[in-house]
């Protein structure tokens, strides 16, 4: 289990800016330490512990990339065209041989280079005049000719340590000679909600009672992240049973995610649960939607409180979490790619603090990216995220954008 020292979250003052928050979470909390080989085919989704190196060159020998004819440059006219006689033939996976000089070998993709040769006409570039080829001239020494060793080298890393493994990762670590990859073994996270009024989706709805619906998207996200998750359900706003919840969620756990509770009313429970615990310091991140955020340690264990408001868990799990999470996994941590729109609306916003506004994005008739504004702002509308395309953010710095300014939006299908 990740172990976290019970002063690592200890700031006070003014709100942090989420880079503080990001910086902070990089200084102090370690990676989960146990590792575990696994089938190349089983890797996907975890995170390599240590970095892989290439066993073999590749491509391991000399090969053509398509089919044709295998021939010495050298042997080619200047200029015109260049008549070679054909005195072989080699297919992938069989042995080449050597080529006489002034001669040419049909060669087909993926078979190994006849040695002396270095260059390969495409089959639809030639013509055949019984047993010799007619070459037409212009073509580079090398060309359709792939070297041993021209993607990697043997001996060279292949891939790093903390990389979270694609198909692409996995095909490279095959190719280059591995069946089996260190990787961290997958995170154990605990997440509930909180609220007298969160009722179980598919119950009977009492009055002012409301579906739970953050549990669900949290679940969701944490499983495209590769994560187990023990799902501890809804708990009431009572001291005692969430000071014992957390408490036994710590001793299993390589992390406690929550939401609902952490702000300061007289009915947000969380803050003094966990306080009872363990230790925790209410951070008052500088991020609209989301400002309430709380995080802590309990025995050892990372805690995060999130916000009660559908979109504002959205949004700082996907701005705070998410980087924290794969701090813990040992993975490198993500950078959300944004790409640039021009704003169809005008926003005003206090500086000091980073916005993100929901919008829908269409194509100009120019090619560009338009920004749409959701018409509703609340935190709690959930359609406002289920309607949109992604989030446009609005640096700290800033205090008003005018319609056409341009303006960086983070599209959901790019978020992880």
């Amino acid at each position: 289990m990740a172990q976290l020292s019970d002063d690592c979250f200890a700031f006070g003052g003014p709100l942090m800016s989420v880079e503080e928050a990001l910086a902070l979470i990089g200084e102090r909390i370690s990676p989960v330490a146990e590792v575990e080989d696994v089938p190349v085919h089983s890797a996907a989704g975890r995170v390599l512990a240590r970095e892989v190196t290439a066993l073999v060159d590749l491509p391991p020998f000399d090969n053509s990339a398509v089919d044709g004819w295998a021939v010495r440059h050298a042997d080619l006219a200047r200029e015109g065209e260049t008549r070679l006689p054909v005195s072989g033939r080699v297919i992938a996976g069989s042995a080449a041989g050597a080529m006489p000089a002034g001669h040419a070998v049909r060669i087909f993709t993926g078979a190994p280079m006849p040695a002396g040769a270095d260059t390969v006409f495409m089959q639809e570039d030639v013509t055949l005049d019984g047993e010799t080829v007619v070459l037409p001239s212009g073509l580079k020494r090398g060309a359709n000719a792939r070297r041993a060793g021209e993607d990697i080298g043997r001996g060279a890393v292949a891939l790093p340590a903390g990389r979270l493994l694609r198909p692409q990762d996995l095909a490279l670590a095959a190719a280059v000679g591995h069946a089996h990859l260190p990787v961290r073994r997958p995170l154990r996270v605990a997440v509930f909600s909180t609220g007298n009024e969160l009722v179980e989706p598919g119950r009977p709805l009492p009055p002012a009672g409301i579906y739970d619906s953050n549990r669900f998207a949290l679940i969701a996200l944490l499983g495209r992240m590769g994560v187990a998750v023990s799902d501890l359900g809804v708990l009431r706003d009572e001291p005692a049973s969430l000071r014992e919840a957390l408490a036994a969620a710590s001793g299993g756990h390589d992390l406690i995610l929550t939401s609902g509770g952490v702000s300061t009313g007289e009915e947000d429970h969380v803050r003094a649960a966990v306080e009872a615990a363990g230790r925790l310091v209410f951070w008052r991140l500088a991020i609209k939607p989301g400002r309430p955020v709380a995080m802590g340690v309990i025995a050892g264990t990372p805690f995060v409180g999130l916000p009660g408001n559908p979109v504002a868990v959205f949004v700082t799990f996907t701005f705070v979490v998410r980087p924290l999470l794969a701090r813990l996994m040992g993975a490198e941590v993500p950078r959300p790619l944004a790409i640039p729109a021009r704003a169809a609306f005008a926003y005003r916003k206090k500086a000091g603090r980073r916005e993100f506004v929901r919008v829908s994005l269409r194509r100009r008739t120019d090619g560009a990216y338009e920004a749409v504004k959701y018409p509703r702002d609340g935190a709690g509308v959930l359609t406002s995220l289920t309607e949109t395309d992604g989030l446009a953010a609005l640096p700290e710095d800033m205090t008003g954008l005018a319609e056409g300014d341009m303006v960086d939006v983070y599209p959901y299908g790019l978020l992880g």
